[in-house]
């Protein structure tokens, strides 16, 4: 197979998302490698999961940068240094800078429990169950500057029971992401190289060789 995309998984805790794909990446034919694990929090539960499995980790906490900005402008540093080439947020508790985040648009996933659009932000499963759907679930999306807008990559749907409560609901849908984010990986790492491979063969059919 062609060569692997290098990606960097971030993390603020205890990483269960990250545990998945660092396992898918295990397999021979997984399109990506995982090159390293980044927290913002030096006691991210995930670290060590990371380093047992032979990553590299990296932590910068938040709490030393003056502003949003600063922080993100060393973790990009950081990212550089390691050769990332995308990046998968699994339980990242920090909103990118504007910057961060158009700088690495269309390289960058995220995982969110809920069909978005609907339920972005925080205390998803709460919002869910006021709202007083039946159907929840997972979705995986391309970061962008906007708060859960991105373009869905994969979602898969859950039922809502008439005895959940928050816990409950986030206990089923954190068993869908565990399987659909290195699925909707590999489907976003595949779709880009087609459409590099396209515009490859248009541009080959316009200019003269």
């Amino acid at each position: 197979m062609s060569q692997k995309r290098k990606v960097a998984i971030l993390i603020s805790g205890r990483g269960s998302n990250m545990k998945s794909l660092i396992q898918a990446a295990k397999n021979q034919d997984y399109p990506a490698e995982i090159i390293g694990v980044f927290s913002n929090r030096a006691d991210a539960g995930g670290l060590e999961y990371a380093a047992n499995e032979g990553i590299q980790t990296g932590v910068i906490s938040h709490k030393d940068f003056d502003s949003r900005e600063s922080f993100c402008e060393a973790l990009d540093s950081l990212l550089e240094e390691w050769g990332t080439e995308l990046i998968c947020l699994a339980g990242y508790m920090r909103i990118h800078s504007d910057a961060f985040a158009e700088k690495w648009t269309g390289k960058m996933l995220n995982i969110h429990p809920s069909l978005l659009p609907s339920f972005p932000g925080l205390h998803v499963q709460q919002q869910a169950i006021d709202a007083g759907v039946k159907i929840s679930g997972a979705t995986v999306h391309e970061v962008i500057p906007e708060l859960d807008a991105g373009p869905p990559v994969l979602q898969a749907a859950v039922p809502v029971l008439d005895s959940d409560d928050a816990d409950s609901l986030a206990a089923r849908i954190l068993k869908v992401e565990h399987k659909i984010y290195p699925l909707a990986l590999k489907k976003f790492i595949e779709q880009s190289a087609n459409d590099d491979a396209d515009a490859a063969e248009q541009e080959s059919l316009i200019w003269p060789q």
